[in-house]
C-alpha cells in the first residue's frame, strides 16, 4: 500500500486442510488464516459475536470465527460463543460466527467449489505460529522437492506449497485502474520471486463486467428520468407563461403603442422563462448537493458533485426556458395593439 497509491487494502489468506471434533464428532475442514480487513473485502458479515482485536493478530491468540454451517452441526441447541472447538491439534475459542452464504453442501459438491459456512477462520499469525510454518524447511519439504525434480511431478498427494501465503486478496480504488495496478503488482512480485513466476494474478472479468454493465444501465435509465423530468418542467414552464400572456394582453398592447418591438416583447418573455427555469435548477443543484452529502455521511456511498456538472445544469436549466418560451414570446409579440388596448 505503500508503494502503490492506487492499493486501498491488503488481506492475506492461508488455507489449511485439517478437521474439526466436539462431543465426539469429527469433520473435514479448512482453517483459513486471514486478518480482519479479509471479511469486508469479501463481504462477509458477521450474525453475532466479533472480529480479531489487535491483540488476537499481534499474539496470535487461539480464536475463530465459524461459518453458520459449523454452527448449525455443532451447536445447534447453544450458543457458540465463547465456546471452545478442537480444530486439528489446538482447541479454539469461538468469538464470532457468520452469516450463511446460501450454498448447501450438496451445491457445493455438484459445482466443485468450496462451502464457505464450513470454514474456521482465525488469524493469520495464529496459522503460522501454532499449525503451520512453510518458511521453516523439514526433511519432508526436501524429499517431496527432490521427488518432484527427479520426476517432473509430485508423487505426495498434496502439491508442494513453497510460500508462506496462499492468496492475496487486493482492493483497488477504481475500477480503471485495475489493469494498471495489476501490471505493477506483477512487477513487484517477479522481482521478489527473483523471475520466478511461481504466482498467479487474478482479475475477477466477469464481475468487472457485470458491474461495467449494470453501471451503463444505470446511466441510460438515469438519462431517461432526466429527460422526462425536463420535458414536463418545460412544459410546465410554457403553460405558465402562456397564461401570462392572457393575464397581461393590455400591458403588451400598450408597450407596442409605445414603439416597442416585437423582439422586444419576445426578448422580455423569453426572460421571464429563462428566469423561471434558471431559478428551478438552482434550487435542484442545491437539493442534490445536500442529498449527495447525505448520502455519503450516511450509507457511506462515496458521492462526487464537479464542478462541471454544476455548470452544465445550469446550461441546460437556461436551454429549457428559452426552447419552451419561444411559442409564448412570439405570441405575446403577435397581439394586435388596437384589439389589445380594448382587452377587458
Amino acid at each position: 500500500m505503500q508503494h502503490i497509491p492506487n492499493v486501498q487494502s491488503v488481506s492475506p489468506e492461508i488455507v489449511l486442510e485439517t478437521f474439526i471434533v466436539k462431543d465426539g464428532v469429527q469433520r473435514q475442514t479448512k482453517l483459513v488464516g486471514v486478518e480482519p480487513a479479509y471479511f469486508r473485502l469479501l463481504n462477509y458479515k458477521l450474525s453475532e459475536g466479533t472480529l480479531f482485536n489487535q491483540k488476537n493478530l499481534e499474539y496470535g491468540d487461539q480464536v475463530c470465527i465459524i461459518g453458520r454451517g459449523i454452527q448449525t452441526r455443532f451447536f445447534s441447541k447453544e450458543n457458540p460463543i465463547g465456546k471452545y472447538i478442537k480444530c486439528g491439534k489446538h482447541w479454539l475459542k469461538i468469538i464470532g460466527v457468520l452469516e450463511q452464504r446460501g450454498v448447501t453442501q450438496n451445491t457445493a459438491t455438484n459445482l466443485g467449489i468450496r462451502n464457505y459456512d464450513m470454514d474456521v477462520y482465525t488469524p493469520v499469525k495464529t496459522l503460522l505460529m501454532r499449525y503451520v510454518n512453510r518458511s521453516l524447511v523439514t526433511k519432508a519439504m526436501i524429499q517431496r522437492a527432490n521427488n518432484e525434480n527427479e520426476e517432473g511431478q509430485n508423487k505426495s498427494k498434496e502439491p508442494v506449497n513453497y510460500h508462506q501465503l496462499d492468496r492475496l486478496v487486493v482492493q483497488i480504488e477504481k475500477t480503471e485502474l485495475l489493469d494498471k495496478t495489476s501490471e505493477i503488482i506483477g512487477r513487484m512480485l517477479n522481482r521478489r520471486h527473483s523471475g520466478v513466476v511461481d504466482y498467479e494474478i487474478t482479475i475477477p472479468e466477469l464481475l468487472l463486467k457485470q458491474q461495467q454493465r449494470t453501471k451503463d444501465i444505470f446511466n441510460i435509465v438515469l438519462g431517461v428520468i432526466a429527460g422526462i423530468s425536463l420535458l414536463v418542467g418545460g412544459i410546465g414552464i410554457m403553460n405558465i407563461m402562456l397564461a401570462s400572456v392572457l393575464e397581461r394582453i393590455k400591458e403588451i398592447g400598450l408597450r407596442i403603442s409605445l414603439g416597442a418591438k416585437k423582439s422586444d416583447i419576445v426578448t422580455q418573455f423569453l426572460c421571464e422563462a429563462t428566469l423561471i427555469s434558471v431559478a428551478g435548477g438552482f434550487i435542484g443543484i442545491i437539493l442534490g448537493v445536500v442529498l449527495a452529502q447525505s448520502i455519503e455521511q450516511v450509507a457511506k456511498i462515496p458521492t462526487i458533485v464537479s464542478g462541471s456538472s454544476i455548470f452544465v445544469s445550469f446550461f441546460v436549466a437556461a436551454s429549457v426556458g428559452i426552447v419552451f418560451g419561444i411559442t409564448p414570446a412570439r405570441r405575446a409579440a403577435m397581439q394586435d395593439p388596437i384589439t389589445s388596448l380594448r382587452y377587458e
